[in-house]
């Protein structure tokens, strides 16, 4: 005949105590996820700049959305601002990870752009010298970011990347997705090479920059969601360009995004710009 060990019930008091204790570290659990969140999004928040600069001829816009699971916060930004030369810079990145230290990252990277800039005003030796600052600081992430300058004098855009998302170019020719040349993400390897590229801005239209939430989901490739935003700016680059950023990230949902998401819009009209 089999016999069963059976384990005594511990009494009810017990029990509650056992309960009590439980939900305790739970409620714990619950406010430090809140606070984190919190930090996250104030430090988002400031990150963020308030306004964009612009010109006469240049239009300017940019939308943000957050992620869509873990902390209500990511790591994608936008930047603009003006250099001393007189010409505007403007920039769109994307930190690894969703947490209160992708957020702080972002912030170093913000700072570390704004702070080469001031030296430098050509775009690829603003990545060189900001990738060797971050990786001076040790962290273990890293971020994608494509940089630009705006001479308004003679209408030209300069841009280079460092591994993030292609840009997207609309004007009465058509949008084209723009693969131009440039290297590793920043936070990689040292002394890295960022190839510049030169665009004459002398025709209407709107230059799109965003990060790959806008563009890319769970099952959305990436090579369909650029497709999806050519064929938006292709019809609509003559639009204005808050018009255009909203209508961008909306891209989004239809790619079932979790990621976080960031546009930013420059809608030129030819010139001039001074």
């Amino acid at each position: 005949m089999n016999r069963h060990r059976t384990t005594p019930t511990p009494p009810p008091e017990e029990l509650l105590r056992l309960l009590g204790r439980l939900t305790g570290r739970v409620m714990e659990g619950i406010k430090l996820q809140q606070a984190r969140v919190a930090l996250a999004v104030e430090l988002q928040r400031h990150m963020l700049p308030p306004e964009l600069p612009g010109l006469p001829g240049l239009q300017t816009a940019a939308r943000y959305v957050p992620a869509q699971t873990g902390l209500d916060i990511g790591g994608d930004w936008y930047d603009g601002f003006a250099l001393p030369d007189g010409s505007l810079a403007f920039a769109i990145g994307d930190v690894e990870g969703h947490d209160v230290e992708a957020a702080a990252f972002m912030g170093q990277v913000r700072t570390g752009l704004r702070a080469v800039a001031g030296a430098t005003t050509d775009p690829g030796e603003v990545l060189g010298r900001a990738n060797n600052l971050l990786l001076s600081m040790s962290s273990d992430l890293m971020a994608t970011c494509t940089f630009l300058r705006f001479d308004p004098a003679s209408g030209e855009l300069a841009d280079s990347r460092a591994g993030h998302v292609p840009a997207v170019w609309g004007t009465a020719d058509g949008a084209e997705v723009l693969h131009d040349a440039g290297g590793l993400p920043l936070g990689v390897l040292p002394d890295e090479e960022y190839p510049v590229t030169h665009r004459r801005l002398a025709h209407r239209g709107a230059f799109v920059l965003i990060t790959d939430g806008v563009v890319e989901g769970p099952t959305f490739p990436l090579e369909r969601g650029l497709a999806r935003v050519a064929e938006l700016v292709g019809g609509r680059y003559r639009a204005d360009a808050d018009d255009l950023a909203c209508e961008v990230i909306a891209v989004a949902d239809l790619t079932g995004h979790r990621d976080d998401a960031a546009v930013l819009v420059l809608r030129h009209d030819g010139g001039p710009y001074t």
